[in-house]
């Protein structure tokens, strides 16, 4: 790789393998950190490198490929590690502040967003993601169903929690009893963690606006 292009790393995890447990087992942890996630940091480097030497010899021929593959492996490692961080230990402390008035706004209430949230994880078909996202351009919450980890998604919109739906999130503790792996996935979310997110995202500014000249007269 070019000595000037950086190069991704599996970011760290920030505790230990077990403490998510029973909720999440280490074994469960241990593969899907340091094994899938390190696939999409790996997989995202090769992308970024065989642009660099496409950039290099001029040729382009496969671009398309490895324009996929920058799109899969970035999503699947950016919300890898959103993930790993809104599952960090916590005391179960449930939405407050401006969160849940964001998600009363949006919802109704919060069940109802779990509600929603849950039975999107339920029905995506294949594999994907779930995400509680603030929308850019209105500013409001929203729930998206993400296939595999980047198609389908709005473009404006800014994950704050996610819900991993790949079978190698869950399968190993879980196996086909996804609806039990939903349940559980709430005994783990760290809200403070989502609260700070929505704090960052309503700062975006798209500048889809248009700028007026300023006036000079008094």
């Amino acid at each position: 790789m070019s000595n000037h292009l950086s190069k991704f790393k599996l970011p760290p995890l920030g505790y230990a393998y077990d403490a998510l447990a029973p909720a999440y087992s280490a074994e469960l942890l241990e593969l899907h950190y340091g094994s899938h996630h390190q696939a999409y940091v790996d997989g995202l480097n090769r992308a970024l490198e065989g642009l660099a030497e496409m950039r290099g010899k001029g040729d382009y021929a496969y671009i398309n490929q490895l324009e996929r593959d920058l799109a899969f492996n970035y999503s699947g490692h950016l919300l890898h590690t959103i993930f790993w961080r809104n599952l960090e230990p916590n005391e179960g402390a449930p939405p407050s502040g401006q969160l849940e008035f964001r998600i009363r706004a949006a919802f109704g209430s919060t069940d109802a967003f779990r509600r929603q949230f849950g039975a999107a994880g339920a029905a995506l078909q294949g594999s994907g993601w779930v995400a509680l996202s603030w929308e850019t351009t209105l500013g409001m919450l929203l729930v998206e169903q993400i296939h595999d980890h980047q198609d389908r998604v709005a473009t404006g919109s800014v994950p704050l929690l996610v819900m991993d739906m790949w079978e190698h999130a869950y399968y190993l503790q879980y196996k086909n009893k996804k609806e039990k792996w939903i349940v559980n996935f709430w005994e783990m979310v760290n809200w403070a963690d989502v609260a700070r997110r929505l704090e960052n995202a309503e700062c975006v500014d798209l500048a889809l606006e248009t700028q007026l000249p300023r006036s000079d007269a008094a």
